[in-house]
């Protein structure tokens, strides 16, 4: 039998689920999506940025997906919204503490894809994250 902290060092032992909850598929609902991490790679990157500003360096995302993945990732922790009263009303997102643990594991992801993608034949050689998700 497999105990809570096996799952935890290696979720994927005895042909996961490991448990009832699978920490690696709770892992993967936070950040799942076409658009999540390329959001927190430009507020990585570039630090605390307004809607328009992620708008613009997410070029394809429209309105509706930018807003619901950061209210998403706000809801989950990873994200901070603040609004400031004034007119125009500013908002300004940027990332929380909880993401200091997943930003060098979305690097080393990255890495992997990299290597991945070079060593691949040229037929699947396509696709990409959006300009300012790197």
């Amino acid at each position: 039998m497999t105990t809570n902290t096996e799952c935890y060092v290696n979720p994927c032992k005895n042909n996961c689920p490991c448990m009832e909850r699978c920490p690696l598929a709770d892992a993967l609902k936070l950040i799942g999506g076409k658009w999540k991490i390329p959001i927190l790679c430009v507020l990585h990157r570039d630090g605390t940025a307004r809607y328009g500003e992620l708008k613009r360096k997410l070029r394809g995302i429209t309105n509706t997906m930018l807003a619901s993945s950061l209210r998403d990732l706000e809801k989950d922790g990873l994200v901070s919204r603040t609004q400031y009263m004034e007119m125009p009303m500013r908002v300004e997102y940027s990332l929380m503490d909880a993401c200091g643990d997943l930003i060098p594991i979305l690097l080393q992801l990255a890495g992997w894809g990299a290597e991945t993608h070079q060593n691949a034949p040229p037929a699947r050689r396509t696709g990409g994250l959006p300009e300012g998700a790197g």
